[in-house]
């Protein structure tokens, strides 16, 4: 089952709708292909986010596929998508068996393909890029977030689902797949720069996912910067965040930056978790369901180091990442540098379905401490700063502004604390 509460459903409507059809329609029983159907339908029900259904009576839109002939699991597989489909929510979907397990390996810190986290527009539908996962193929190929991939291998990404363009991108290692993505111009609203289009021939490989990488720096004045670079929110993320203070406070580290750059998210217990180890009170998040119910995530008092702190974010900050940021933002904690996050503020749930495949399901949005709703909006940091792209040998080196800035901003907290 998923990990939220669910409300219940109308058990008379329920026996009604199986049983004794609706209006004029004649009495039937459930084939085990409706079942199913029916399974994802009451999930949905139940727990999304959207209680109008994007303005239809989801009554009606049940009643209407279960009259619908489905002899095979594929044709249902089908009739599900086009049912959720009406939801017009790329995030609420169906995952047969094989998604699923790919989905649930990937999130347990494995994973392999060109290591590309990808989003649907909500407004256009088109395949967007949140993130390459760092040390992927498709990082070392130079794919950016906020490009857009038209199509993958000549098949338009616009007919697919974002699980069926995923799986397009799997394959056997070694084997190659061609993206054509269209890049935004210039950043600047007057800017005259056009997008362009490009291809990109990846070759698949397996993906390491461990998610941190650490390095300490010792500055003139002898500040000790310990720099944590956090890449995802899997499930080696709070471990490994919680080692990698603790190695570099043994070096001598009294100042942190926290790389949240291009990191996608991940799972949304991971992102508190991580919260936690940084704040010793205060709000974490804001989990708003469809009735406006609120409920909060909290710091416990357990956090592992006192010692300032400078967060770097950009444009493929997003979801988890953008959770930790903001709680160490709206709380004061730490200092943000770079460029604004994604903007992705919709929290997702995993249901188990009797077949072994999985459902998605949009079911919360997340309010910043400060309740700054950032769907789409993202967040701003403390102080923007651009970058030219960077190799990856160059990321917190001299040449990277924004971790130079971060430093630079730590520096000066550092000795205002020293005076006081």
């Amino acid at each position: 089952m998923g990990k939220y509460v669910v409300r219940g459903l109308s058990i008379l409507m329920l026996v009604a709708g199986l049983w004794l059809g609706w209006g004029s329609q004649p009495a039937y029983a459930l084939t085990d292909e409706h079942q199913l159907l029916s399974e994802v339908w009451r999930i949905v029900n139940r727990a999304y986010i959207d209680e109008s259904f994007n303005h239809q009576n989801w009554w009606f839109v049940r009643q209407r596929w279960l009259q619908q002939p489905l002899e095979t699991r594929e044709e249902t597989y089908g009739a599900i998508d086009e049912m959720l489909a009406t939801l017009g929510d790329p995030y609420t979907r169906l995952l047969p068996p094989e998604q699923y397990r790919s989905l649930q390996t990937s999130t347990s810190g494995e994973l392999t393909g060109v290591g590309l986290q990808i989003a649907k527009d909500e407004q256009d539908g088109t395949l967007q890029v949140v993130a390459p996962v760092e040390g992927s193929p498709a990082a070392a190929a130079g794919l950016q977030p906020r490009d857009r991939i038209l199509s993958i291998d000549n098949v338009a990404t616009t007919t697919l689902t974002l699980d069926e363009a995923a799986q397009r991108m799997r394959g056997p290692l070694g084997s190659t797949v061609v993206l054509t993505v269209l890049r935004p111009g210039g950043a600047a609203p007057s800017s005259l720069e056009q997008p362009v289009e490009q291809r990109f021939e990846l070759k698949r490989d397996r993906i390491s996912l461990n998610p941190v990488t650490v390095q300490f720096q010792t500055l003139d004045n002898g500040l000790g910067i310990g720099y944590i670079r956090l890449s995802q929110f899997n499930a080696n993320a709070v471990t490994a965040v919680a080692q990698a203070i603790k190695d570099l406070e043994a070096q001598g580290a009294n100042a942190y930056v926290l790389d949240l750059r291009n990191n996608p998210g991940g799972l949304l217990t991971a992102g508190i978790e991580i919260a936690r180890q940084w704040l010793e009170e205060g709000t974490i998040v804001y989990t708003v369901d469809r009735q406006g119910v609120l409920d909060s995530y909290t710091a416990t008092g357990a956090a592992l180091t006192q010692a300032p702190l400078a967060v770097l974010v950009n444009e493929g900050t997003a979801s988890a990442s953008e959770i930790l940021a903001g709680a160490l933002q709206d709380n004061q904690r730490a200092v943000l540098v770079g460029g604004i996050t994604f903007g992705k503020g919709l929290i997702q749930s995993l249901f188990d379905l009797s077949d072994g495949s999985g459902l998605v399901v949009t079911v919360a949005k997340y309010e910043t401490p400060a309740h700054h709703d950032i769907n789409r909006s993202g967040i701003r940091p403390d102080q923007r700063v651009s970058l030219a792209p960077l190799g990856r040998d160059q990321v917190a080196t001299a040449a990277d502004t924004q971790y130079q800035a971060a430093v630079e901003l730590l520096t000066q907290r550092v000795a205002i604390a020293r005076v006081s």
